[in-house]
Formats: structure tokens, C-alpha cells, sequence
């Protein structure tokens, strides 16, 4: 396929506001596409490559290039050329590197260049993110969306279980199954103001520690044991003693989920988050590292044991599953609430303790919810002492006074319905110089466009944003902005499509 038909509807899905329009016009493009380029195309048109971040930074991405007279470039054409780009290495690589990506653009026509800039820049923003993708591969191929969704979830590759769906229709979905060694993405939380609103909502429930670490999907096969990130990126290698602990279980084969904490040496309190995502983003001198700062897991779900797959088993049910396989101590803090009403004030005191440790605060669980493996759903709902929001960072203006030559004040937003973001407010209040030397390095990686005083980049990077509520304001799309707004740490663990919507943000205070 051509990759200007790609280009066209991109541009078309960009200029149709509604989503019914996007997935007719994604639809259209996905039933014609040939079988062996349909992975390509959804995953271009969702807005990402293959190959993941190829390195391209945007002054590259803005040399002039004559275009092409004539459309002639087809998308493997271009997945070609970005595998060979992504290979390059040693002495070289960098006129290699302008050499392929110059052969890239000049095979393009203007329209192409304008497409492929924002697909290698990490910019597209015609709306057609995964869900609406998702929508428009579901009425090509005539199948539920929700269980083509659940398919995709499984798998873990919206443009794989696509490819296999357009080929073989809705046969193909059966196939689909959790597997051990291929990560799925976790089920999620809302939020709830309080232990006794989310007591009432939920009725009979689970009310578990909230630990503030890293989230671990761990899979075992016989004495084979891989360690996944929320974001599904292995990390095995760089925590030698949790997979070691997994190999202790009971079980020689099972998928659990957790979350990975550091405990102080002087009196066993939680460490800082940003200590753990230090840790675990090292990539040198492993054993150094864990000398420094050893992690503990502890487990609260478990999604396969032996060859029965959990997912659709109720909470109290998938728990007397993870106690057979997980000792006590290597599982999370946790009461059972059969009657809320009757124990209301034994959950509040459970959360009481829960923050006396050190701990940011409780989730509780409805006792008789499946797994929705990547749903943010309603039968799980965090409670924290503060109004907090995963946002975006969309542009960061560069400092002055003491913090010259640094990129302070975060511009912020939250997740809009069509895969865009909407701006809630700014604020450089909560930075360490710490932080701001990280976000600093990170910021400029991510950097598209520089006036010389706001640096708008790529939106990648998640905060977590501690805030007092929201106030009306005529200046930002959603009509309204953060009130006292002050960034609790960075969040590298996490993606921007796992940010807060506009949704959640105005029903959240």
C-alpha cells in the first residue's frame, strides 16, 4: 500500500471531529489494505512505529528535503528503511543515519513528508490513537470491538491481533489467550475520595496497601522467570532477587501482579519512589545497585497458575489462588470487607495504619470483579490523602534566576476523548534541582520545537500532580485549570496514554 493513502486518511481523521467519522474513514482504509502490510498500517495510522523510538530528533526531522513528484513510496517500503536507520551503529553511524533518512524523505511526496515527519517525530495527532484505531479495525473486519479490544489487551499488540483479525475475521480472536512470557497489560484504578465513598460504590470488597514502588508483572515458566514493567518492557536483568524470590513459590508456572518497593536499611520504612525508579532504570553494575538499594516485591493478584488462565475468576477467588502460591509476607497488606457498613471504621482504621507506614494509600477491590486486564474500571478504586493526576507534559518553558539553564515551569495536560491533550495549567512548584536536572536531560530529549523560551516536546513524559481543586478558566480548552498545582514526582514507569482523561479530572474534586 502506498504510503500516501496512509497520509491522506491521517490527514482526513485529523480534519473529522467526530469519532464515528474516524472509524469510518480508518475502517475504509483498514479493509483495503493488503494482508501482509495490515500490521504496518494500523500502527501508523495509531501512531507509532514498529521498531519503537527510532532516535530522530526534530533538528534532523526539519531539514528541507525536495520532495518526490509522484507518489511511489509504499509503507514497508518505509518500515525498511526505519529498521535499517535503527541498526546503525559505530563509527559512521551518524552520516549513515542523515544518509537514510534523506533517501527516506526524498522518496516522499510533500504531503508523505509531512506525514512521515510527524509518525518519526512521535507527533501524530490526527485522534487516531489505539482506541479509535482499535474502533476502525473492528468495523473493517465485522467483529465486537469489545472483544477485539480484549483480544489486543491479551496479546499485547493492537497491530498484530488486527493483521490476524482482518486475515481470518472474528476465528481469529478465539487464538487469542494470556500467555506466560507475553506480558498483558495491567488492570488499572479510578479513584475515590475517600474509604467511605469507595465503600459505598463498592460494596463487599477487598481493601489492600497502596505501596508506592514500581508495578511488576512477573511471569514463571519452570525456572524461566521474566519481569515486566507496567509499560510491558522487560526488565528481568536488572532485578536479579526478584526473579530469584519467584523461583521460590510453590508454582513452576504462573503470571503474578505486584509492585516492586525499597525499604529503608535504618528503620524498614518505604523508600522515595524516585529511589526505586532509579534502581530499576539502571542499566549498569546490577549488583552495585542492588548492594544499594535492594527492592522487595509484594504481590496482590495472580492472572495464570498452572495451565488454568485467572482472569475471569472473581477477586476472592484469585486470591486464595495467590496465597497457595505467594508466602504472606511477599503479599500486600490487606482486610476483607464483607459488610460495609458494619466495618466501615475497621477500613478507615486499615487506612490509618496503611499511611502511618509510610505507605500512599489504600485500593479497594469489589470481591466479586474479574481482571479487565488494561481498563481503568470501576470495581477498583484508589483512595489517596491528597487530590493527585497523572498528566502530560506538553511544553516546558526554560528557567531564569537560579534555575538559568534549566527547563522549569511543566505546561500540563490531561487526555482528551479524540488522542489529543487538553492544557490544565503550568507550574515548576514540587522540583528538586534533583528533578529539574532529570527533567532537564529527559525534556530535551523529547524537545520538537524550541522559540528560545518554551520548548514544546513530545508528549511522553507523565508527572504525578498534587493539587488543591480546580477553578474556572476561560484560557484552557477544558475550561478549566489546577489550583495550586505542584508536581510529586515524575512518572518514566508510565505511558501518556495511562495519563488522567479530562474526564477523570473534572469529576475528580
Amino acid at each position: 500500500m502506498l504510503l500516501a493513502e496512509v497520509a491522506r486518511v491521517s490527514r482526513e481523521v485529523g480534519e473529522t471531529s467526530a469519532r464515528s467519522g474516524k472509524t469510518a474513514l480508518l475502517a475504509e482504509l483498514f479493509a483495503a489494505a493488503p494482508a501482509e502490510e495490515a500490521a504496518l498500517v494500523v500502527s501508523y495510522l495509531a501512531g507509532r512505529l514498529p521498531q519503537g523510538r527510532p532516535g530522530i530528533g526534530w533538528r534532523a526531522l526539519a531539514q528541507e528535503t525536495p520532495p518526490a513528484a509522484e507518489p511511489t513510496l509504499t509503507v514497508t517500503a518505509v518500515d525498511e528503511a526505519v529498521t535499517r536507520f535503527a541498526a546503525v551503529a559505530g563509527a559512521g553511524a551518524q552520516a549513515e543515519r542523515r544518509r537514510i533518512l534523506d533517501a527516506l524523505l526524498g522518496a516522499a511526496t510533500e504531503a508523505e513528508q509531512r506525514f512521515l515527519r510527524s509518525l518519526l517525530g512521535g507527533e501524530v495527532r490526527q485522534g487516531a490513537l489505539d482506541a479509535v484505531a482499535l474502533d476502525g479495525v473492528a468495523a473493517a473486519a465485522g467483529v465486537p470491538a469489545a472483544a477485539l479490544r480484549r483480544a489486543a489487551m491479551l496479546d499485547g499488540s493492537l497491530p498484530r491481533v488486527a493483521a490476524a483479525v482482518l486475515a481470518e475475521g472474528a476465528a481469529a480472536l478465539r487464538e487469542v489467550t494470556l500467555r506466560v512470557g507475553q506480558p498483558v497489560q495491567p488492570m488499572l484504578a479510578n479513584t475515590a475520595k475517600s474509604v467511605a465513598e469507595a465503600l459505598a460504590a463498592l460494596g463487599p470488597c477487598a481493601v489492600e496497601e497502596k505501596l508506592d514502588g514500581i508495578r511488576v508483572q512477573v511471569h514463571r515458566e519452570g525456572d524461566h522467570v521474566r519481569v515486566y514493567t507496567r509499560s510491558l518492557d522487560e526488565i528481568t536483568g536488572r532485578l536479579p532477587e526478584v526473579a530469584e524470590l519467584a523461583r521460590s513459590f510453590a508454582g513452576d508456572r504462573f503470571i503474578l501482579d505486584g509492585e516492586v518497593i525499597g525499604r529503608s536499611a535504618a528503620d524498614g520504612r518505604p523508600v522515595p519512589f524516585q529511589e526505586v525508579a532509579s534502581r530499576v532504570g539502571s542499566r549498569t553494575d546490577v549488583e552495585a545497585a542492588r548492594r544499594t538499594l535492594p527492592v522487595v516485591p509484594y504481590f496482590f493478584d495472580v492472572l495464570v497458575a498452572g495451565d488454568r488462565v485467572l482472569l475471569d475468576l472473581p477477586v476472592r477467588e484469585r486470591y486464595a489462588e495467590l496465597t497457595a502460591l505467594v508466602p504472606e509476607e511477599f503479599r500486600v497488606g490487606r482486610l476483607v470487607v464483607e459488610d460495609p457498613a458494619a466495618q466501615a471504621a475497621e477500613a478507615e482504621e486499615f487506612w490509618t495504619r496503611t499511611l502511618s507506614r509510610g505507605h500512599e494509600g489504600v485500593m479497594l477491590k469489589a470481591l466479586d470483579s474479574v481482571y479487565a486486564a488494561g481498563r481503568r474500571g470501576k470495581h477498583w478504586l484508589k483512595v489517596k490523602p491528597v487530590h493527585t493526576l497523572d498528566l502530560v507534559v506538553l511544553a516546558v518553558e526554560r528557567g531564569h534566576g537560579r534555575r538559568t539553564g534549566l527547563l522549569s515551569n511543566l505546561h500540563l495536560g490531561a487526555r482528551t476523548a479524540d488522542g489529543g491533550y487538553a492544557m490544565l495549567g503550568k507550574t515548576f512548584k514540587g522540583l528538586t534541582d534533583e528533578m529539574l536536572r532529570w527533567q532537564t536531560e529527559r525534556l530535551g530529549e523529547l524537545a520538537v520545537e524550541d522559540d528560545g523560551y518554551t520548548v514544546r516536546v513530545r508528549p511522553e513524559l507523565v508527572v504525578e500532580i498534587a493539587y488543591d481543586g480546580l477553578q474556572r478558566s476561560p484560557r484552557y480548552p477544558a475550561g478549566v485549570a489546577l489550583r495550586f498545582a505542584r508536581v510529586l514526582r515524575h512518572r518514566p514507569d508510565k505511558r501518556a496514554q495511562d495519563a488522567d482523561t479530562v474526564e477523570t479530572v473534572l469529576g475528580a474534586t
